[in-house]
């Protein structure tokens, strides 16, 4: 009996010690690596976190080639943003739980210095976010598939 005993409690701290992996998937809390949508490399690293339910996410490393510039500065951003690094800029803001989505934020893309709308929803068990970048409707605009990375 006694070791049936010790084989159950074994087995219960292996559980409870899984468990909070598996609660991470089920919120895009996390790094995540961004595939571009036109070459299908990674781009960049992104830390998402959450702060009273909404979203915010910032670039925490990038992915270049060695002939570019490996500290590039967001000079097409307008306002407080331009001529910020982009390593640490925030892209991802006000993104709210709605069902199985996350709504109602934007997007910053880096690149052309313009704020889309935006929305993502978690797929594959968590492992991938969808990510879609707008302009008025969620049909006009393009979609990255982002990997979790932890």
């Amino acid at each position: 009996m006694r070791p049936f005993i010790f084989a159950a409690l074994v087995g219960a701290a292996f559980g409870a010690a899984a468990l909070p992996a598996f609660a991470d998937n089920t919120s895009p809390v996390g790094l995540w690596k961004n595939i571009d949508d036109k070459t299908g490399k990674p781009k960049a690293e992104i830390r998402i976190s959450e702060a009273n339910g909404v979203l915010q996410g910032r670039i925490e490393k990038l992915f270049r080639a060695p002939d570019q510039d490996q500290n590039p500065v967001c000079d097409k951003c307008e306002g407080a943003d331009k001529g910020k690094p982009m390593v640490g800029l925030a892209i991802i803001n006000g993104m709210k739980k709605e069902g199985d989505e996350y709504k109602g934020g934007t997007i910053l893309d880096p690149e052309d210095g313009k704020v889309y709308k935006s929305k993502m929803k978690l797929v594959d068990d968590g492992k991938k976010l969808d990510v879609r970048g707008y302009v008025g409707v969620p049909m006009f605009g393009r979609s990255q598939t982002w990997v979790r990375q932890q």
